[in-house]
């Protein structure tokens, strides 16, 4: 089955009743899981989007303290997957500011952590490509938080 483009959804959307489109939403956040984190996001915490980095923040923290450091290879897969999830609650928000403090936390968390990024490649490569996508969000952004951010940057040594 090939999905019908947004303009089609958007369209039939609106031909349906408030209850119909309430079916679907629910039907939606049974079949996968970040459907229904997005579901919660859009629901619960949009209101609040400093309470939602700081929780954030704090799971990525609780994921940085469980890294498998036996092995340069856990730990490289691990780190992956913390930017994985970082990514996806990055989407969810659509804010640059959101962007910005998450991928900053991530390299002080990063930067800050036993991991020896010296010894691979790998985890430098990733480290410097978030430190690109900080500056190239930094850019967008309004002149004060530029500033601000950018600060945070040098701190980082960047």
């Amino acid at each position: 089955m090939k999905p019908a483009p947004i303009t089609h959804l958007k369209q039939e959307m609106k031909q349906r009743t408030q209850g119909e489109l309430l079916e679907i939403c629910l039907r939606l956040a049974r079949f996968k899981k970040e459907n229904k984190e997005l579901l919660t996001y859009l629901l619960f915490e949009i209101q609040d989007e400093q309470a939602y980095i700081e929780s954030i923040k704090k799971e990525m923290d609780q994921q940085f303290e469980e890294i498998n450091q036996s092995n340069i290879y856990f730990a490289k897969k691990s780190i992956r997957k913390i930017v994985r999830t970082t990514n996806k609650f990055i989407r969810y928000s659509k804010h640059k500011q959101t962007e910005v403090e998450l991928l900053l936390h991530f390299c002080k968390c990063l930067k800050n952590s036993s991991i020896s990024m010296n010894h691979s490649v790998a985890l430098q490569n990733i480290y410097i490509r978030q430190i690109q996508k900080i500056k190239k969000t930094i850019g967008s952004l309004h002149e004060d938080l530029q500033f601000d951010y950018g600060e945070e940057l040098k701190a980082l040594g960047v």
